[in-house]
């Protein structure tokens, strides 16, 4: 099975889908894994520290990280923020509907 984390808490949430998706990558209990930001999590993700910041880079490293927002970046102001952290921007919509009908099950935090 394959499958999307789309990602958009800001909250506590956040850091239970890195550990969740970390995990998850890590133990390869799903043929493949791509995480999605959109939203709030994109803020959130400019002040991740300790563990959280440390499996968010080893996802991103692994190429289990697909991308963020562009427009939620532009209207935010964390374009440049979230480049220099390797993070791709893309039009949300289009990228999750691509792996919508690649036949990837969205799991939504």
């Amino acid at each position: 099975m394959k499958v999307v984390f789309l990602i958009m808490s800001g909250d506590e949430k956040l850091g239970l889908a890195l550990r969740m998706a970390y995990n998850s990558a890590k133990n390869k209990r799903y043929d493949d894994i791509k995480l999605l930001f959109f939203g709030p999590s994109q803020k959130s993700l400019t002040t991740l520290q300790g563990d959280l910041k440390n499996m968010f880079e080893q996802l991103l490293k692994d190429g289990v990280v697909d991308s963020a927002c562009v427009g939620v970046a532009e209207n935010m102001g964390l374009k440049d923020s979230l480049l220099q952290m390797g993070l791709r921007l893309t039009p949300m919509g289009e990228t999750l509907s691509k792996y919508v009908n690649q036949g990837y099950e969205v799991i939504t935090f």
